[in-house]
């Protein structure tokens, strides 16, 4: 059964994947609003089709999908594509963008102030990949949503 996601999303569970794509507009309230979207997606995910994630999991999430979003406004122009897959006991989180230029994590340096979003994703992830596209380039994050395998605390990605 399909149910509408706030944000304009479908999720439609199909072959043990339960997913949503959403467009999102270019100012700076998207990116509450991509949080809000993927913890409802999550409760959803629970609620309706049995789908097990742990509390860190659901906090992980709304980290990586404001993290990802934040930077696709920050560095491309336009609409911004965020995607919610759930497949097997991960989910992806999927920004697409159309800036074509793939961003690089910088080496860590306690003593910056800001442009630890890249480091904190990758350090709290399953997987990682960015790929560039005929137009702009899609990043997708992978969250475990049972198993705490990156036992990361808060103190691992305290970036001050």
């Amino acid at each position: 059964m399909e149910s509408l996601i706030k944000g304009g999303g479908r999720m439609a569970p199909q072959r043990g994947r339960i997913e949503t794509t959403v467009a999102l507009e270019g100012d700076s309230l998207c990116i509450a609003e991509a949080r809000h979207l993927a913890a409802d997606f999550l409760s959803q995910a629970q609620a309706e089709h049995g789908v097990p994630v742990t509390a860190r999991a659901m906090d992980l999430t709304q980290l990586v999908v404001s993290e990802l979003v934040t930077n696709a406004l920050k560095y491309a122009p336009g609409p911004v594509l965020l995607a919610l897959r759930i497949v097997g006991g991960l989910l992806e989180v999927a920004v697409w963008d159309s800036d074509p230029v793939l961003p690089v994590a910088r080496a860590a340096d306690p003593g910056r102030v800001g442009q630890h979003g890249l480091e904190i994703v990758m350090a709290i992830c399953e997987g990682f990949e960015v790929r560039r596209e005929p137009v702009g380039k899609h990043i997708t994050a992978r969250i475990g949503l049972l198993a705490d395998t990156h036992a990361v605390t808060r103190a691992d990605v305290d970036t001050r």
